[in-house]
């Protein structure tokens, strides 16, 4: 059975070709799988169909994240003097 898996070759910066392995690895992905994953969910709809639920997330509860947020930094604020930094 021959392989329907084709190779080709992409150009990219340094950077972003670091910036890519280090969020494959952080994945658990090998390289070629998370370009992959990119690729079907970019032209899937999936990537836009989850940002579209983040960004209803964010307006139904906004509000409330960012308040939780404020209650979690408060403690943090202020240094208590003589605190080790």
């Amino acid at each position: 059975m021959a392989s329907t898996r084709k190779q080709t070759q992409v150009r990219l910066d340094e950077g972003v070709l670091d910036a890519g392995k280090a969020a494959a690895a952080a994945r658990n992905l090998d390289f070629n799988k998370y370009v992959e994953r990119l690729i079907i969910e970019d032209t899937s709809g999936a990537r836009a169909a989850g940002m579209a639920a983040a960004q209803r997330l964010i307006e139904e509860h906004g509000t409330f994240l960012d308040d939780l947020e404020q209650q979690l930094d408060a403690p943090y604020a202020h240094p208590q003097p003589g605190a080790a930094a």
